[in-house]
């Protein structure tokens, strides 16, 4: 079984287009049977949350620095469906690492 993966979601405020990319997280989560956690957050707090939360990776629907440690992914998918398909595929395939 895979183990649990922590996932930090970020936008502007942490409140709408985040809540939206934290629920889809995890219905993909739940339709792999991956346990998750999900923390949200703003953009500004990604770095502290980096070190504090250590997520697997990070779902944002705004603009982070550069010089981010782990993989980041762009959440504007889940509001648009433009490219909806490949960021699942890309989210299952990293939910699934050991």
């Amino acid at each position: 079984m895979v183990s649990e993966k922590r996932v930090l979601v970020s936008c502007g405020t942490s409140i709408a287009t985040g809540t939206v990319a934290a629920v889809k997280v995890k219905e993909i989560a739940k339709e792999i049977g991956v346990p998750v956690r999900i923390v949200q957050c703003k953009a500004q707090e990604v770095p502290s949350k980096i070190m504090t939360f250590e997520p697997h990776f990070i779902i944002t629907t705004g603009q982070l620095p550069d010089n981010v440690s782990v993989p980041v992914f762009k959440g504007l998918p889940f509001l648009t469906g433009i490219g909806l398909d490949e960021l699942k595929a890309k989210i299952v395939e990293l939910l699934q690492q050991e």
